[in-house]
């Protein structure tokens, strides 16, 4: 072990778990975002309830604060192992008043989704599963395709048969995207709203699993420097107590097709986050900022509506209705079938034009064009 690496070692135990107990009001420089009150959640905790990528960091803390509400029961389907059994053990300590399901699988697997709907009944479904990282479905984008679309498409259409309402957690990226994910995510939107169902975006997380400030963290506990891709990188943010209280909140608005955005005011500069951390984490230490380029598929500021979306006021508290062009249901299926038929045969340029068709607006990187220019699939040899 170097010097660099036993030094990261010392700091690692301390700086990194504290994190969790920074107080974001600081940095965020706003009032939080309402609560919804407990009698708007009558109708929520009054149903069965399934949570998909009910193990990632929104999906658990989704998860914790429903079963201290107690619906009726609780479903929680997670594909990554460790990340349900992560789950399982929080819940061991958690004051959960409801019965609970831990559910290892996908909603990508249509046999399965029709076994817990017919066993367990859930009249609410939260869809948190999805494929997130930018850079790397920028290397994926079959992948992300099959996850952020087709796994939406069986969720959606299995809810539907049963009678259940499915609300989306979607995300600013899906606007005039520049990356796969993004794009991916915008049709994933176009599938729910086309079921009558619900679609919030939300900013960064704060704090969240493999978030730019949970890799800031990272950074400090192993000495620095703290790597921002561009001084000029702006982005929303709201903290993981506010997302999941918007996301109960959209829940509760039942009468039509709706999608969400939260008032979050100005964007930040991602550099002004790293130097909050680091003043916070470590205020005897000098951290270097170090800028490197943006990543394929980011853009320098994201926004969470477009401008040929309309925005009004929302009954719920905290929150914009947006007004966004939709395509018919009839060309959203022919060019998903499309799409699905580019996709099962790994062709991934007949892929990007067909998703093209589904997102107008989508600007593909150079990385994806490139990998959509060369014969074959996208798996390297």
């Amino acid at each position: 072990m170097n010097a660099r690496q036993r030094r990261g070692a010392n700091y690692t135990s301390r700086v990194i778990p504290s994190l969790k107990d920074l107080d974001w009001r600081d940095f965020l420089s706003r009032p939080p975002l309402p609560s919804p009150t407990p009698e708007a959640l009558d109708p929520v905790h009054q149903h069965s309830i399934l949570i998909t990528g009910a193990g990632g960091s929104i999906g658990s803390a989704l998860a914790l604060r429903l079963g201290a509400l107690g619906p009726v029961k609780l479903i929680l389907l997670e594909t990554a192992e460790s990340n349900l059994y992560a789950l399982q053990r929080d819940w061991a300590s958690a004051r959960a008043i409801c019965a609970t399901n831990f559910i290892l699988g996908s909603a990508a697997d249509e046999a399965m989704l029709d076994e817990i709907f017919a066993a367990h009944a859930p009249r609410i479904v939260f869809h948190a599963a999805a494929f997130k990282h930018v850079p790397l479905m920028e290397e994926q984008p079959l992948a992300a395709i099959a996850n952020n679309i087709f796994a939406t498409q069986t969720l959606t259409r299995v809810a539907a048969a049963h009678g259940s309402r499915v609300v989306l957690l979607s995300t600013d990226k899906a606007v005039a995207p520049a990356s796969v994910m993004g794009a991916t995510k915008r049709v994933a939107e176009q599938i729910v709203l086309a079921s009558g169902g619900t679609v919030l975006r939300l900013g960064n997380v704060l704090a969240s699993r493999d978030s730019v400030a949970e890799i800031f963290a990272r950074q400090i506990a192993e000495g620095g420097p703290l790597t921002v891709t561009d001084p000029a990188a702006r982005r929303y943010f709201l903290t993981l107590d506010e997302a999941v209280n918007l996301l109960l909140t959209a829940a509760t608005y039942t009468s039509s097709a709706a999608l969400f955005a939260p008032v979050l005011g100005t964007t930040h500069s991602i550099a002004d986050l790293a130097r909050f951390i680091a003043h916070k984490l470590s205020p005897e230490r000098e951290i270097a900022i170090e800028f490197t380029a943006p990543r394929t598929g980011d853009k320098e500021t994201e926004v969470l509506w477009s401008a040929n979306e309309q925005t009004s006021p929302a009954s719920c508290d905290g929150m914009l209705l947006v007004e966004t062009t939709l395509l018919t249901t009839v060309q959203l299926a022919s060019r998903l079938t499309d799409l699905r038929t580019a996709l099962d045969a790994r062709d991934l340029s007949d892929a990007l034009a067909h998703l093209r068709t589904l997102v107008p607006n989508y600007t593909p990187s150079n990385a994806v064009l490139a990998l959509a220019s060369k014969r074959g699939t996208q798996v390297c040899v």
